[in-house]
């Protein structure tokens, strides 16, 4: 008996080996939320200066490079001392609550966020798994599910939303369709256009009228995205859910005073959360939304 089939008999265990796996993904997907950020920064100074150069002015100096930064290297060091970090001492969860939240040489204080990326991510791969078992569609929706997570936590953090992460995944997407795992080829063509085009719309009718940005072109890629995973049929719940929570929490952040009138808000977290609910109950969804518009 193989080991998937060994899983597939157990569902407890199945579910436990998900949410272990989830586990270690989030642990690299902090390096990633950290890194990435960082890395499109430097391009973006060595592209300037060369462009500068070419042009004959005088380039303003590059800052330090600290060596070169990928994600595989260098090793993960703390932030505040800069001691590497043992391997014993990044055990995804057990580390941070065995150091109580500080690092081991400096004591300085650790992120909350690294062990809530873990968390999530975790238990949002438990929960995928328990929806769609040890299936194609459970492996590509948890591909997707950690796509989200991450480009969700680089929005909050830095209010962008990464080309590396959102072009690769989109096209997995409609790659992922071509043998209908979700939805079919042509929904999924659609979805793709229709989601780019929709927010890009959205965005010149808001700009001619206030003259403001009202969002950036990260969320148009990524509503594309999840337009080539889900379908254009699941775009309306989509939108309606992020638009809907995002309006409640900005209103929230402004009366508690934690948000500024005019200071702006990440949409990519909530077009992430509602992708998510949509991958994982995206039918059940379009039927409500059908029946509360009256088309069913």
């Amino acid at each position: 008996m193989t080991q998937i089939a060994v899983l597939q008999s157990e569902p407890a265990l199945l579910l436990l080996a998900a949410a272990l796996l989830g586990l270690v993904v989030g642990s690299f997907l902090n390096v990633v939320i950290h890194r990435l950020p960082l890395m499109m920064e430097r391009a973006f100074r060595e592209e300037y200066a060369a462009f500068a150069g070419n042009a004959g002015e005088a380039a303003a100096p590059p800052e330090p490079e600290g060596g070169k930064l990928t994600l595989a290297t260098p090793s993960s060091r703390c932030p505040h001392c800069g001691a590497a970090i043992a391997p014993w001492h990044n055990i995804p969860l057990l580390s941070y609550l065995w150091l109580r939240g500080r690092c081991a040489h400096c004591r300085a204080a650790i992120s909350a966020q690294y062990p809530m990326v873990e968390l999530a991510s975790g238990v949002l791969a438990l929960g995928v798994i328990w929806h769609f078992g040890a299936t194609w569609a459970g492996l590509a929706a948890l591909g997707l599910t950690w796509a989200l997570l991450a480009l969700a936590v680089i929005d909050l953090r830095h209010q962008v939303l990464p080309d590396a992460i959102t072009l690769p995944v989109l096209w997995l997407g409609l790659f992922a369709n071509l043998f209908g795992l979700f939805t079919t080829t042509r929904a999924s063509l659609i979805g793709a256009i229709a989601g780019y085009l929709v927010l890009w719309a959205v965005y010149q009718v808001f700009k001619l009228v206030t003259g403001k940005e009202g969002m950036g072109y990260g969320d148009f890629k990524l509503l594309a995205l999840l337009g080539a995973w889900l379908g254009w049929q699941a775009l309306p719940v989509v939108i309606i859910l992020s638009s809907a929570v995002g309006a409640l929490v900005g209103i929230a952040l402004i009366v508690s005073r934690r948000l500024h009138n005019g200071t702006p808000m990440p949409f990519g977290p909530f077009l992430a959360a509602a992708g998510w609910l949509a991958l994982m109950w995206g039918p059940e969804l379009i039927q409500a939304y059908a029946r509360f518009a009256g088309l069913s």
